[in-house]
């Protein structure tokens, strides 16, 4: 399968404004790239890439005064297969787990596991461990928060996303991912392209899409909260401990976002 994606935004500053950007292609998924995966700026501007602490490629910038455009477009290649479907993968104990694994345990700026534990404990305690643990954790994320494109708030917790029962797809992954740690289950954030292919077509905008993979039997499994099935198509751009880590942009001074596309779409 030859997916086409990429993305046109703009913003708009006062004066100059430095940045960092998640917006390329996770290196894992790079030896897939058809055509060249390029990060246009107009007007041009000066780029600078680099690798962060959990391998992700981020791209540091200084947004002129006035409007500054950033695109890409390109074609990769994807198996066509859903996500990985694992029921007999096993938790790991926490004292045999990976010394790299522990931080994927830990609270984090949006998955505040301290006020979700004995939450998690009650809800989760009793259900058998590994894959089918992780599995009613999902269950339960896609069934307690509603999806709702206008509500989105960049402030909003995974406490606060149980509390207020409603998000878009990054509150689904930070209550699902905080519910992982409580019950010692490495757990950790993606950010990437999702298009509607092979299911029916939603209306809401095209956006990037957030889920989250749980480390399982020595590897590494996709869930997503939101959608609660496997997905074809799924192109990961950045890993983290939550949002914080892999925000699209991050803007250190004012900002004004004025256009927002994605696109993502299977070509024949």
């Amino acid at each position: 399968m030859k997916i086409r994606t990429g993305f046109d935004i703009a913003f708009e500053s006062v004066q100059p404004t430095p940045m960092i950007l998640a917006l390329s292609v996770h290196p894992s998924r790079m030896p897939d790239l058809l055509t060249p995966h390029t990060i246009t700026f107009d007007p041009p501007i000066p780029s600078q890439e680099y690798r962060d602490v959990f391998d992700n490629v981020l791209t540091r910038i200084v947004t002129p005064p006035g409007r500054l455009t950033m695109s890409a477009d390109f074609t990769i290649q994807d198996s066509g297969l859903p996500d990985v479907y694992a029921p007999h993968a096993q938790q790991i104990e926490v004292q045999n787990l990976p010394s790299d694994v522990l931080v994927y345990l830990l609270g984090s700026r949006y998955c505040d596991t301290d006020k979700l534990s004995e939450t998690a404990w009650s809800l989760f305690g009793g259900t058998p461990t590994g894959w089918a643990r992780v599995q009613a954790i999902v269950d339960y994320v896609h069934d307690r928060i509603r999806f709702d494109y206008m509500c989105a708030d960049a402030t909003r917790t995974a406490w606060d996303g149980f509390m207020q029962r409603q998000g878009v797809c990054r509150d689904f992954a930070h209550l699902a991912v905080a519910f992982c740690r409580c019950m010692n289950i490495p757990a950790r954030y993606c950010t990437g392209y999702l298009g509607d292919i092979g299911v029916p077509p939603v209306p809401d905008p095209m956006d990037f899409s957030a889920w989250f993979e749980v480390y399982l039997d020595g590897g590494w499994y996709t869930f997503d909260a939101r959608h609660n099935k496997p997905r074809i198509g799924r192109i990961v751009m950045a890993r983290g401990r939550d949002a914080t880590d892999v925000a699209i942009t991050t803007n250190f001074g004012y900002a004004h976002l004025a256009r927002f596309d994605v696109h993502t779409d299977e070509v024949f």
